[in-house]
């Protein structure tokens, strides 16, 4: 396998974990962790444009 495949891989991976995570310390739900960890990296830029101080903090 190639760098750049296992490197996709692992954003891919990075993106549901912190989606979940996220989504775990905001609802407390199971669910919702399981659905927005579905979608990853789209939840993570969702949920840093849509809070106070956006992506600078």
């Amino acid at each position: 396998m190639s760098a750049a495949r296992e490197g996709a891989k692992a954003g891919i991976g990075l993106g549901s974990a912190l989606a979940v995570a996220i989504s775990w310390s905001v609802n407390k739900s199971i669910l919702w962790a399981v659905v927005q960890g579905f979608f990853g990296w789209f939840y993570v830029l969702y949920y840093a444009l849509t809070r106070p101080g956006g992506l600078s903090g």
